[in-house]
């Protein structure tokens, strides 16, 4: 498996992978994404600003993850302080068809290693209250629940909020 930045270029596949996943998502009851968003133009900016992964498989993009220091302001409903530095993964998904094989693991790996690299101690994540799989995985990774928001660009929805702190050797 090979993790790297994404470039222009990717942004076709990324969004065929997107269009794979949503489905998957919405059968779940988990309407966090849909055809409006993630878009290309969401992905485009992640490539300008250097924060969007992918990890390839056998010459596919198995898996996107925007690894970045955005955190939504709804984010202090859980009693995180804003102000406080911290690598936040934003729009993980993995191919139907690579899923189960660590392909989400490697990308919040990936996110610790940019949060080493840049001296960042804090990692945070969030996700849709009916994403069972990410529910089950975070806390295996060493993320802790922190509690439940709602995000004013996706009214009506409930998303779990979880955080990692890890230690400069």
């Amino acid at each position: 498996m090979l993790i790297r930045q994404a470039v222009l270029e990717d942004v076709a596949p990324v969004m065929e992978l997107v269009k794979a996943v949503v489905p998957l998502m919405n059968a779940t009851g988990n309407w966090q994404w849909d055809d409006t968003y993630p878009n290309p133009a969401v992905f485009e900016k992640d490539i300008s600003l250097n924060q969007l992964w992918l990890a390839e498989l056998d010459g596919d993009i198995a898996g996107i993850a925007a690894i970045t220091t955005d955190q939504d302001a709804e984010y202090a409903q859980v009693g995180w302080d804003l102000n406080e530095t911290a690598i936040v993964t934003h729009r993980l998904a993995v191919s139907p068809d690579h899923q189960g094989k660590g392909i989400a693991v490697a990308l919040l790996q990936q996110a610790e290693k940019v949060a080493m690299e840049r001296k960042i101690p804090v990692l945070r994540i969030d996700t849709n209250s009916k994403n069972e799989a990410t529910q089950g995985l975070f806390p295996k990774l060493g993320y802790q629940y922190a509690g439940e928001i709602d995000l004013a660009f996706r009214p009506g929805l409930r998303f779990y909020c979880y955080e990692k702190r890890i230690d400069f050797v």
